[in-house]
């Protein structure tokens, strides 16, 4: 004989739940009927495999293969129609694609900072140029003196040594030539959509980082010491979300005021706002 649920039980009442707080009921089977089979809608029953042979498959990239309920899938247009572009926005455009043709913008983006390094950045490779060839200058000046007191004998000509001389001034010019060349080389760029950082290590090498504004985490500036606070000038700092990666950019003049104006864009973007380029 089968036990007959008490009159007092309360079946639409859960009696547990499941690991996701779903609700479990009780159903206890009835005389002479089967009992029921209640549908679980919220199953997913495709597996995610660990491995597949001839597939490069990475089960916490490709989870989207498994019907994970935490994937959201969105719907694209076959044909996807252009978006429509102001006038002023198009003028701004096409302002910036004369002005910057080096860089690849897309339509509709604009250049609203253009940060070049602090000129005092160039003292240095100035400094020691303008030595060597001051150095170079008073040795030939010197040369008839030194040339009569050497014990070495026959001693070159004042003739050769000035020539000597003259090359070697032209290659240390050149040295500083190269050195500033590439100290002015090095940009940062910040648009209505992306900051652009383009940095020249040498006369050879050429580095260009491009980051979204809504990949931004945090931006910062750093001025140390008494001749950056003085003459106005530090570094700016720029981390990226995920990798964390992270950009860093010297030299740069008023710092607090470039931050503050790429926070704000920052800001704007990720709000959904039109990015200001006052």
């Amino acid at each position: 004989m089968n036990p007959q649920t008490s009159s007092s039980e309360d079946l639409t009442q859960p009696v547990a739940y499941d690991a996701d707080g779903r609700p479990l009921y009780h159903h206890p089977p009835q005389t002479g009927r089967p009992a029921p089979v209640v549908a679980q809608t919220n199953s997913y029953v495709t597996a995610r495999p660990e491995i597949i042979d001839g597939e490069n498959f990475d089960p916490r990239l490709r989870s989207q293969y498994a019907n994970e309920p935490q994937v959201v899938h969105v719907a694209r247009d076959i044909d996807p129609k252009p978006f429509t572009i102001s006038d002023d926005l198009k003028q701004k455009h096409e302002k910036s694609v004369q002005q910057y043709p080096n860089l690849n913008l897309s339509e509709g983006e604009y250049i609203i900072l253009d940060i070049k390094r602090h000129p005092i950045g160039m003292l240095i490779p100035t400094g020691i140029s303008v030595f060597l060839v001051v150095m170079i200058m008073v040795f030939v000046m010197f040369y008839p003196s030194i040339a009569r007191d050497a014990i070495i004998s026959p001693m070159p000509s004042l003739t050769d040594v000035f020539g000597v001389a003259m090359l070697l001034i032209g290659l240390v010019a050149l040295g500083g030539a190269v050195s500033l060349w590439i100290y002015l080389q090095n940009h940062f760029y910040m648009t209505n959509e992306s900051v652009i950082q383009e940095i020249q290590g040498s006369l050879f090498y050429r580095h260009e980082q491009t980051v979204s504004l809504g990949s931004i985490e945090d931006a910062s500036f750093l001025q140390s010491g008494i001749i950056q606070t003085l003459f106005n000038y530090g570094t700016i700092r720029l981390s990226t979300e995920g990798e964390e990666t992270t950009y860093i950019f010297h030299f740069v003049a008023n710092p607090r005021k470039q931050i503050a104006i790429i926070n704000n864009a920052i800001e704007d973007f990720k709000n959904g706002r039109p990015v200001c380029d006052d």
